[in-house]
């Protein structure tokens, strides 16, 4: 069963609006890989000088004081002033046995 019409005119005016449609998708592929390549290109922002990481649950708490960019902070850490971690720091907050966050802000 052919679904297309047999006559050469009608022929003729779907293959221009399948050339037209090809090309507008074509231009949109190349827009699409355009955003890509800028989106890859773009840098993430520095990580923040410190971090609290927080208990999990309801109610969170200070579990421990890193130096930004710690991979030990996990998700559950959270962007700090240097005065916020030094306070939570001298209020018993434990600090990061892998990046001593205590050395870095000169608590010992």
């Amino acid at each position: 069963m052919n679904d297309l019409p047999p006559d050469v005119s009608r022929l003729r005016v779907l293959e221009t609006w399948l050339e037209i449609s090809l090309e507008r998708v074509r231009e949109q592929i190349s827009v699409a890989e355009q955003r890509a390549a800028q989106q890859a290109r773009a840098t993430p922002p520095p990580p923040p000088d410190w971090v609290v990481q927080l208990s999990i649950g309801h109610g969170a708490h200070p579990i421990a004081v890193h130096v930004g960019g710690c991979r030990s902070a996990g998700r559950r850490g959270r962007p700090v002033s240097r005065d916020q971690a030094m306070r939570a720091l001298t209020e018993g907050v434990d600090p990061c046995v892998l990046c001593r966050p205590d050395t870095e802000l000169g608590i010992l």
